[in-house]
């Protein structure tokens, strides 16, 4: 992670708090994992959204759109979940 360059990650957990009560909802949430020196955001999909069929469309719709709104030097978004939804 870009650890030196704090304001950075803030911005990013302001963006997820932003989405994580319409995750909530559902039983679920995300996290923030590393942002790379590429300015790359990884996020982990926690409880219901790690399993969730919609949890794609959430990523681009909501969760990227609220990063790079409020972090404009970001240029990608990924979930790192290891597993696919069944």
């Amino acid at each position: 992670m870009i650890a030196t360059d704090h304001n950075l990650v803030d911005k990013i957990n302001q963006a997820l708090d932003e989405v994580r009560p319409h995750l909530a909802v559902d039983g679920g949430n995300i996290e923030l994992v590393e942002v790379t020196e590429d300015f790359t955001v990884k996020l982990r999909w926690l409880g219901n959204c790690a399993f969730c069929s919609m949890s794609e469309m959430t990523m681009k719709a909501g969760i990227e759109h609220a990063i790079k709104s409020r972090v404009p030097e970001i240029k990608h978004v990924e979930a790192i979940n290891d597993f696919l939804p069944e």
